[in-house]
């Protein structure tokens, strides 16, 4: 029996490959004769860079570069074989800026142009780029900055790439762009469709959580039209993901050229999960939570699509499994399993005992998988004494 291992990572409880490992116990604790295929997955979020990697062979190092307020910091950027592979948010990530420190309108993304520079320097011609999870709205002017472009006032002064900064702008001088980039291939894990500017642009729908108050969002949305009217790329407003990141995606097809595609696609390909699946007769998939909005580019209903490609059934292991989440049914998942139990123990204990949890819950569906007899289609509560 083949059973292939492709959960995300389990937030605040496990890395990707600790849940896969997790998962491998259970199997082989029920089925020791197993073929057990581990395939740890992103959906270019958290844990991007650490999954890619691993199935790139590439090494992982630290990056000097700042965040988004411009303070020293130690991104990891993997190099392997000609690709590298970043996450921006180790840069300009909001999970570096305690809420209290937060200033949407004084941060930009020079941090992540220093990465990508480091990539070039090390020799890369192809990089995988993670988007999710900034603290920016600069429409990816610090990081243009950061490669070679110029950002000139009304006297051909040099201003900065802050929302702030920018509404001064008067030209913008692409002459300098760093000509290495034209050798690089950029493909980008993006999992929103939203465009720069508007009601659905990056200010309206991702300034507040930034900390970006009311008024702030339109001043936001008036500099980011500023900025693509002098870019010489308006045009590119509009399209699907230029308002990812707070206008990073834009600034990344505009200047250099990037492919944006969903996250669980791009990590799916580059780990080489279809391959994997490949003759198995189940995957096991998961995170830490599911519901309906898993089943927009999340990593359980990616992985479940490409098994179901293959004709290949999908069970899907979380931490909690949310009222909703039975729409992940209709993906080529066959059953839902949750590994706690759910509000009756405190969260702090449900996440120190996620490993264990796991395993046992993994144990559970093999038992049931190895024995089954009813339909498809079902949610299994582990504390429910029946399953």
């Amino acid at each position: 029996m083949k059973v292939v291992l492709a959960p995300d990572s389990f937030k605040e409880a496990m890395t990707a490959a600790e849940a896969a490992a997790a998962m491998a116990r259970g199997v082989l604790a029920v089925v020791p004769d197993a073929e057990v295929v581990q395939v740890p997955m992103s959906d270019g979020g958290e844990g991007f860079t650490d999954a890619v990697a691993a199935a790139l062979g590439a090494r992982i190092r630290t990056v000097e570069t700042v965040d988004a307020l411009g303070r020293p910091v130690a991104g990891r950027l993997a190099v392997g074989g000609g690709t590298a592979v970043l996450e921006m948010a180790t840069a300009a990530g909001l999970e570096l800026v305690p809420e209290e420190e937060r200033d949407v309108l004084g941060s930009d993304t020079r941090g992540v142009g220093r990465m990508i520079r480091a990539a070039l320097d090390a020799g890369a011609d192809r990089l995988l780029l993670g988007i999710g999870g900034s603290a920016t709205s600069d429409g990816g002017a610090g990081m243009l900055a950061e490669l070679g472009v110029r950002f000139l006032d009304g006297e051909g002064q040099a201003v900065g790439t802050t929302p702030r900064e920018l509404e001064g702008l008067a030209s913008v001088d692409a002459s300098g762009l760093d000509a290495r980039l034209a050798g690089l291939r950029i493909e980008v894990a993006c999992d929103v469709d939203n465009p720069l500017l508007g009601e659905r642009g990056a200010s309206a729908v991702f300034g507040p959580q930034k900390g970006a108050s009311p008024e702030d969002v339109d001043y936001l949305d008036s500099v980011l039209a500023h900025w693509a009217r002098l870019s010489g790329h308006a045009g590119l407003a509009g399209r699907p993901g230029a308002g990812a990141a707070g206008g990073l995606g834009f600034a990344l097809m505009a200047f250099l050229g990037a492919r944006l595609e969903p996250g669980v696609e791009l990590v799916a390909r580059a780990v080489g999960l279809a391959e994997a699946v490949g003759g198995a007769d189940l995957v096991l998939t998961g995170e830490g939570s599911v519901d309906a909005q898993t089943l927009a580019g999340k990593t359980p209903a990616g992985v479940a699509r490409v098994a179901a490609a293959q004709g290949v059934p999908t069970v899907i292991v979380a931490g909690r499994v949310r009222p909703g989440a039975e729409v992940l049914l209709t993906t080529g998942c066959v059953a839902l399993m949750s590994s706690s139990q759910g509000d009756v123990v405190p969260l702090a204990e449900v996440l120190r005992a996620a490993p264990q949890s796991t395993e046992r819950a993994t144990a559970t569906v093999m038992r049931l998988w190895t024995h089954r007899s009813g339909p498809a289609g079902s949610v299994v509560d582990p504390a429910d004494p029946a399953a």
